[in-house]
């Protein structure tokens, strides 16, 4: 599997948490910054991210900001990503089992580190459940390919 990983300012610490948690778990990742506190843009992280899974380039994503709402949102403008926010391990699962997420959306300033490592650990380990899902998933395609310019 391979990740690509990007956060704004509010959430690189988080990230750099993240990171290390990946790096011990020998998944190959990429890191599309930020690569510091200093104040920048959340929804140019949450694009790159989206449209580098989008792609193809990678298998899914991973993006940080401090709530990890405004990121998600950016993300998810990005046709073919599907970014869950999620702050439990429950809402982790089902987004992967249920909506096959693409994205998964963290929040620094929400969630403490070890519930997003815990977070990270079951969406990065739950696989698509299809089934049922799968026609709920299309019928997400097919909204995006309404509104596509």
């Amino acid at each position: 599997m391979k990740i690509v990983i990007a956060s704004d300012h509010g959430g690189f610490r988080l990230k750099q948490e993240i990171i290390k948690q990946l790096e011990g778990k020998n998944i190959e990742y990429e890191d599309f910054g930020a690569y510091s506190e200093e104040s920048v843009d959340y929804p140019d992280y949450g694009q790159s991210v989206g449209e580098a899974v989008a792609s193809g380039k990678f298998d899914r994503g991973i993006v940080i900001c401090g709530t990890g709402i405004g990121i998600s949102i950016a993300a998810n403008k990005v046709p073919g990503v599907r970014a869950a926010l999620c702050g439990d391990c429950f809402s982790a699962k089902a987004s992967r089992e249920h909506n096959n997420a693409n994205v998964l959306a963290l929040g620094e300033r929400v969630i403490g580190v070890e519930l997003a490592k815990m977070i990270v650990d079951v969406w990065l380990d739950t696989e698509f459940a299809g089934g049922r899902h799968e026609r709920r998933v299309g019928k997400i395609g097919n909204i995006e390919d309404k509104y596509r310019k």
